[in-house]
């Protein structure tokens, strides 16, 4: 679900940008905001990295020390709240004052404000889940905090902008992994669990994991439609005919033992894979330039900043992968089923 939660708050973000009157230029790079803030909960997977020179090792140590902190406190909408206000105080100090933000108080005393709120957040998790939990909510903060002060210094958004972004990503993120692994701890750090238990979609496993790994590609589809609406391109026009590859994958059925959410790194892995292999040769377009001219919208908005416009030719060979993904997940969905 990594690239899904960036997904999900680019989308929600980029496309109520645009419907509330910003430009598409805007509405991007606060799609990109919100999608980079969406991905800092997942911090806490830094530690899973010690279950590969752990005792068990590899993969399974791996999965297994990610259990110890993974949708803990990072991924509470109480924590979520507060750290965008305090990255929004931050954010507040670090622009020049704007007379519709009076209400965050004097350039001087945002910071403060906002570095309290955050080291309150690190002391708390520190009180209620030990060293672990300070090492992991302060690896957040820092996190949270370069996303921060990236956006100020690359763009010209103000800091609610900017904390809107970081609230928008940061409360959707624990809903997409409703379905996968243990459900998160919604209310932390108040012992209270709105969801005990995975939500599942099927009594069958594999269905179960078949089923969340169509909703993460919805997911990425729709981030693409937005892109692409707000971009003026046609997603059919990208996706080449080597994406019809991806349906040879119906033959792993037969290779692999039958997927569950608890062992599903091998039919991910190797799912990915087919997204690299059939677009590959279409890479060598990412090196054609792309001039803003030819379709009126750059590939990644700049808000007077002189960012880089992306090339044309990076979104054939993603959404081409994209499709072959679909299209060897449906595939192997179809194969699991006649079996």
């Amino acid at each position: 679900m990594f690239v899904g939660h960036a997904m999900l708050g680019f989308a929600l973000v980029a496309g109520g940008a645009r419907l509330f009157g910003r430009s598409r230029e805007r509405s991007l790079t606060l799609g990109v905001l919100a999608g980079a803030f969406a991905t800092v909960p997942d911090v806490d997977m830094l530690y899973a990295l010690s279950g590969l020179v752990g005792e068990t090792g590899g993969v399974e140590g791996f999965w297994s020390a990610s259990t110890l902190v993974h949708r803990g406190s990072t991924h509470s909408l109480l924590v979520g709240v507060a750290s965008a206000l305090g990255f929004a105080l931050c954010a507040a100090g670090l622009t020049s004052p704007r007379p519709t933000e009076r209400f965050l108080g004097s350039r001087r005393a945002r910071p403060a404000a906002g570095l309290a709120t955050l080291l309150v957040l690190v002391a708390v998790a520190g009180a209620t889940s030990g060293p672990l939990g300070l090492a992991v909510m302060g690896a957040f903060v820092l996190a949270g905090l370069a996303v921060t002060t990236a956006a100020v210094r690359l763009t010209d958004f103000g800091p609610v902008a900017i904390g809107s972004a970081a609230l928008v990503g940061l409360l959707s993120h624990p809903f997409g992994d409703l379905l996968t692994g243990e459900p998160p701890l919604f209310l932390y750090p108040l012992d209270v669990h709105p969801v005990a238990e995975r939500v599942l979609l099927s009594a069958d496993p594999t269905v179960h994991l078949l089923g969340a790994f169509g909703l993460e590609l919805a997911t990425i589809w729709l981030a693409a439609a937005v892109y692409c609406r707000l971009t003026d391109r046609s997603i059919l026009a990208h996706v080449h005919w080597r994406a019809a590859l991806g349906v040879a994958y119906a033959g792993a059925v037969l290779a692999l033992p039958a997927p569950t959410v608890d062992s599903a790194y091998r039919f991910v892995f190797s799912v990915l894979a087919v997204g690299v292999v059939g677009p590959a040769p279409l890479a060598r377009q990412v090196s054609r330039p792309f001039r803003a001219a030819d379709r009126g919208w750059p590939a990644f908005g700049t808000v007077g900043t002189g960012w880089p416009a992306r090339s044309e030719g990076v979104l054939t060979p993603l959404l081409t992968g994209l499709a072959a993904i679909t299209l060897a997940g449906l595939s192997f969905a179809v194969g699991y089923a006649l079996l």
